[in-house]
């Protein structure tokens, strides 16, 4: 089973790298260097990037969901009666779903969400700064470790 484990935590992690680089890259790369664009080349690379970046996105989402609801399955076990590690993994999950949707209404063609398109650079700025308190949350989750249970902890006396 460990190795199932090891190719989950990679592929999760793999994606992570992937989606919010690239996310973070067309925030403070490419979207300042397309202005210098006159309008028609400005079109036709958002195009021509937009279709390639989607497939990234829809898989990477999958990716996440399928790698992430294992993961949290095998800690489970673990992190009995952990209240803090519950709350944190749950707030994490929370706002992955936000960030689900802005990269896929990022992505989309549904004209109800045309609004958050043509505002691309503010709505990457929220993804990217979501991203980065996943990755925080995701971090302290990892470092903290698994507390000792009740039944194994020294009382001082």
């Amino acid at each position: 089973m460990w190795i199932v484990d090891v190719l989950s935590r990679v592929v999760h992690v793999g994606t992570a790298i992937t989606l919010i680089g690239g996310s973070a890259f067309m925030l403070f790369v490419l979207l300042p260097a397309a202005k210098q664009l006159s309008d028609e080349a400005h079109d036709q690379l958002a195009a021509a990037i937009g279709s390639r970046w989607k497939r990234f996105v829809h898989i990477g989402i999958l990716l996440f969901l399928v790698s992430g609801f294992y993961n949290y399955m095998r800690a489970i076990p673990l992190h009995r009666g952990d209240g803090l590690y519950h709350a944190m993994v749950g707030t994490k999950i929370l706002v992955a779903l936000v960030v689900f949707f802005l990269a896929a209404a990022l992505v989309g063609r549904s004209e109800k969400l045309a609004a958050i398109r043509s505002n691309r650079g503010k709505w990457l700025k929220v993804l990217v700064l979501l991203a980065a308190i996943i990755v925080a949350i995701s971090g302290f989750v990892k470092v903290r470790g698994i507390p000792a249970s009740p039944s194994t902890q020294v009382t001082s006396q």
